[in-house]
């Protein structure tokens, strides 16, 4: 038997008012061809566009039937059309844009942030005060949520059809494309891909109490910049009994150097009635391929609902639905500033941990920042 895609609540659920305006700031691969392709696609009003030159905020704005754009984001802030912000910046400088935008608080209401949050708990924390302090919303962009599969398995777990859940894991074998900004951050997995899985486990689980991470640089990538994070595998411990693995392989063999590619992202949930298996597609990018979810329980055979939606870009309409549904009273937002700060903590528990070889306690990142 095939089970309807739409049973799984698969779908992130949109705002009964689309109106207000969305100011973007950024022009890169995730506003133009993420961002912007969902919210046209969904019926949301980006009426403004700013980035580092006009030209290349013109053009993004020409694709995307925008009507005004800035080479400068305070000129997009000062903007009396931009109710909402829609921010896609490197987070060493995410910060201080938003500080910025807080003091337009009051015409700004809410704010969707690029992750990672900002370069450690302390400072994420710091922002989040930030926001609740300017009475401004604050929704981060964790957009792996959202993907379709993703949402499906958390309706699974939520509804109790797997049973107690037992163990968990998610294997990603891919080689992303890098973004300039991370050089000058050292950084490589944990913060850029290793923070979707991190915070997927956390939206099917909830926090863990402890990780385990043992890291080492990715040989492709070394050739490029100094890092610690290249290939990552990590292990959440919960007081259920649960446990959960990530193996996240950016190096995934030479298939850059000669070698055939075997690239992927799969999960796995096993619970006391039931087991869920899913694809992610976005490894597949720019080829257009839906994630899927598959999943049998004591009850029976396999169940393979199905969808044409893809991660990249459809997924990304979830957290700025999520955001307006929240300023306009239909449902409060999940994936807040607020609630994003244990995924950073987890984050930073994980380069603790590997750093000095051991298990670290959430609480130790959350108890010595406060």
């Amino acid at each position: 038997m095939t089970q309807s895609a739409l049973d799984l609540d698969h779908l992130p659920p949109l705002p009964c008012d689309p109106s207000p305006g969305i100011g973007c700031i950024g022009a890169g691969f995730i506003m133009a061809d993420c961002h912007l392709p969902a919210y046209r696609a969904h019926g949301l009003n980006p009426v403004a566009i700013a980035a580092r030159t006009e030209p290349a905020a013109a053009a993004v704005a020409s694709r995307h039937g925008i009507p005004r754009a800035y080479g400068d984001f305070r000129q997009l802030l000062d903007d009396p059309a931009v109710e909402v912000l829609d921010v896609a910046v490197p987070p060493d400088v995410q910060s201080d844009v938003i500080a910025e935008a807080l003091r337009r608080a009051g015409r700004i209401r809410g704010i969707l942030a690029q992750k990672p949050l900002a370069t450690s708990y302390g400072a994420a924390r710091r922002l989040v005060e930030d926001c609740r302090e300017a009475g401004v919303k604050l929704v981060v962009n964790q957009n792996m949520r959202y993907d379709h599969a993703v949402r499906g398995c958390r309706t699974l777990i939520e509804r109790g059809t797997l049973g107690e859940p037992v163990l968990a894991t998610i294997e990603m074998r891919a080689i992303p494309h890098w973004m300039p900004w991370q050089e000058r951050q050292g950084w490589v997995t944990l913060r850029i891909m290793s923070i979707h899985h991190l915070d997927t486990f956390r939206s099917w689980f909830g926090t863990p109490v402890r990780i385990f991470a043992s890291v080492r640089p990715d040989p492709r990538t070394a050739a490029k910049f100094a890092h610690e994070d290249g290939i990552c595998l990590y292990v959440l411990e919960y007081d259920s009994g649960l446990r959960c693995s990530g193996l996240d392989d950016v190096w995934a063999g030479p298939a850059r150097e000669g070698a055939e590619a075997d690239l992927g992202v799969r999960f796995r949930v096993e619970g006391t009635r039931g087991m869920a298996l899913g694809t992610i597609g976005w490894p597949a990018w720019p080829e257009r391929r839906p994630s899927t979810l598959d999943y049998t329980t004591t009850d029976g055979g396999w169940q393979r609902p199905r969808w044409a939606e893809a991660w990249f870009p459809d997924a990304f309409v979830g957290p700025m639905a999520e955001l307006l549904r929240d300023l306009e009273g239909t449902a409060p937002a999940t994936a807040t500033g607020a609630d994003n700060l244990l995924t950073m903590a987890l984050v930073d528990a994980a380069y603790l941990s590997a750093r000095e070889h051991r298990a670290v306690a959430v609480a130790e990142i959350t108890g010595a920042a406060g």
